[in-house]
């Protein structure tokens, strides 16, 4: 298959299912890694942290960054239009029954079972950022990445801190990640 067409329908079926918003996509992405050359585990880590640290939805430019690894720009741009395509289709169809579907109660208990699915499918990728992140790949602790996650996740609990950009947090993780060569 051309690979900007399978860049395209790869993206498009993460835009069909990923309920949930950017973070709903990793569960996807990480099946990417093992199906698709494109992108390995651990560049998927950098794809997180890089999504993180640039403006627009995490999601969106995670799949330009995947569709850029796998391709360069005009794949970020396959990628890209894969993931926005069935929103923008879905919306303009619930637009027009806004009214009637959104008091649906199927919608409504389909909702409540999607919600905790996409939440156990979020939890699973994040447990799988936590193992390439924080651990070497025979699982040996990286004790200065573990350092930092537990120093910056505890101030992001305390509420002046949590209102502080996220890029200042991953300025000052590079900082320490250059400093201590972790």
């Amino acid at each position: 298959m051309n690979v900007a067409l399978d860049l395209f329908l790869s993206f498009f079926k993460i835009g069909l299912f990923a309920v949930g918003g950017g973070p709903a996509t990793l569960p996807y992405l990480m099946d990417l890694t093992r199906t698709r050359p494109w992108y390995t585990m651990e560049e998927l880590a950098n794809m997180v942290a890089i999504s993180e640290s640039t403006p627009g939805p995490i999601g969106l430019n995670m799949a330009t960054y995947a569709g850029y690894q796998a391709m360069g720009p005009l794949g970020g741009f396959f990628a890209t239009m894969g993931l926005v395509f069935p929103s923008v289709i879905i919306i303009i169809i619930v637009a027009k029954f806004l009214a009637n579907f959104s008091k649906n109660p199927y919608v409504q208990a389909a909702f409540s079972g999607i919600r905790p699915a996409v939440t156990g499918l979020i939890a699973a990728s994040v447990l799988s950022i936590i193992k390439v992140s924080l651990f070497t790949t025979d699982f040996k602790p990286i004790w200065g990445a573990i350092a930092v996650a537990a120093i910056v996740f505890p101030l992001l609990q305390v509420k002046k801190l949590k209102k502080l950009h996220p890029v200042v947090w991953f300025i000052a993780g590079a900082a320490i990640g250059v400093i201590f060569k972790l």
